[in-house]
């Protein structure tokens, strides 16, 4: 694993791409034979010396793209080019550190690090000699002949990324690879990773990053491709200017974050009121407990009523797939609006934080009934029948026109999960039935 592998410097992005991607799409098809977009035009090139990063929610197709990359499954439409060809499966040069750990627990570190070199018939000799370069450089030496189960998470994943380095790679692609990890091991691992990066003592010339922590962008990354969802596309690309170390303190540091949140939220500015959904809007399942938790925050007085949503991120231990629902569903429900990455709260936000439970369960129903037509619709379907009862596989089966079966489900459990709450109606998990009787909860 030679020093001088990767010939630029971390800040030279110049010249002809490493790596191209070509109007990629991805299609899938559902049970029942309709077709699934999840990835939709995208173009992207990766250039010597550069790591790029694949920013945006779950769902956006971040990690199918990069395993269309890694050569894994095949674009619908589109392609790949690699080092000047069209790439039409696995290649040599590009290795990929997965989410999840993915070691053999009956395998030491070592022999995990040399599993792929056996896989390619590598001499024992300079298999032996290649994992051990690896080990050492990634920060594990004295821990060869360790097994898994003896390793903390943090050391695991540096296994992991020792197994993707002795391949000598020229792409290293990266699927979220911090996000299993404590946060002081995750911002250990970053950081040292980041120090082998500018020290030119990675084999590499390039990273391509699947992220959804919009901080951890803009603290690895030299430019950030922004997906939007359903489907995935790229909507906007944006270069970091700053060198490393960066500091996360730094007033244009914070502004760039800022930006990005704003950027992620700018569907529902807030002198746009949010659109009220049909029946058949995807709806995600947030606990009751988290948004009356979240207004509650907004109202103390550290906030008084307006938060930056970087900072309650920070100040909540929130991801963005964490934070962004909760508050997009305060907002849906008429209790906040968000703009240029603030989350404010309405009037109603504010009685709502004041108000004793009651007096909540009541304002929850109201919004329910003007604002979610699916909990409308249930609601009118008990009033109106005799016995005032639905099965629940009535009203699935009316999303299933509109939605994916797993949408479906989980729109219908948001919304019964909320009318339980508000005492809306009520729903028997062993019958499977809606009813407007007293829930027995």
């Amino acid at each position: 694993m030679a020093d001088d592998a990767r010939t630029a410097p971390a800040n030279d992005a110049a010249g002809t791409p490493v790596l191209q991607v070509d109007g990629v799409r991805r299609m899938f098809t559902r049970p029942h034979g309709d077709p699934l977009v999840v990835l939709e035009s995208v173009n992207l090139s990766l250039r010597r010396g550069e790591i790029v990063g694949l920013l945006g929610r779950s769902g956006s197709g971040k990690s199918t793209l990069l395993r269309i990359v890694a050569g894994l499954i095949q674009p619908s439409d589109g392609h790949v080019v690699y080092r000047n060809q069209r790439l039409d499966g696995p290649a040599d040069g590009i290795a990929m550190v997965f989410q999840s750990f993915a070691l053999f627990p009956w395998l030491t570190v070592l022999e995990n690090v040399e599993a792929g070199l056996e896989a390619q018939g590598v001499a024992p000799h300079e298999m032996r000699e290649r994992a051990l370069a690896a080990i050492d450089i990634i920060g594990l030496d004295g821990f060869a002949n360790a097994y898994p189960r003896e390793l903390s998470g943090g050391m695991r994943q540096r296994v992991g990324f020792a197994r993707a380095l002795v391949m000598d790679p020229t792409v290293l692609l990266m699927d979220e690879p911090f996000s299993a990890l404590d946060v002081l091991t995750a911002e250990t691992l970053r950081t040292d990773f980041l120090d082998l990066w500018t020290e030119n003592a990675l084999p590499i010339q390039s990273v391509l990053l699947v992220t959804h922590n919009i901080e951890e962008a803009v603290f690895m990354c030299d430019r950030i491709l922004l997906f939007s969802s359903n489907p995935g596309r790229v909507i906007a690309e944006i270069e970091v200017p700053f060198k490393h170390p960066r500091n996360r303190l730094d007033p244009r540091f914070r502004y760039l974050v800022d930006d990005i949140y704003a950027r992620m939220t700018a569907r529902s500015p807030v002198d746009q009121p949010a659109a009220v959904p049909t029946i058949g809007e995807r709806l995600t399942e947030v606990s009751t407990n988290l948004l009356a938790g979240l207004i509650e925050s907004l109202a103390a007085p550290q906030h008084g009523g307006r938060a930056d949503m970087p900072e309650i991120a920070r100040t909540l231990a929130l991801e963005v797939d964490e934070l962004f629902p909760i508050a997009e569903t305060l907002q849906l429900l008429g209790y906040a609006h968000i703009t240029h990455g603030d989350l404010i709260l309405t009037p109603l936000g504010h009685d709502f934080a004041h108000a004793d439970t009651q007096d909540r369960k009541d304002s929850f129903a109201r919004q329910l009934i003007s604002r979610i037509p699916l909990a409308a619709h249930i609601k009118n379907v008990l009033d109106e029948r005799p016995n005032h009862r639905a099965p629940a596989v009535r009203f699935l089966s009316e999303l299933e026109d509109y939605l994916s079966d797993s949408a479906a489900e989980e729109t219908l459990s948001a919304v019964t999960r909320w009318g339980r709450y508000a005492e809306l109606f009520s729903y028997d998990d062993d019958a499977e039935t809606f009813s407007l009787e007293q829930d027995a909860e």
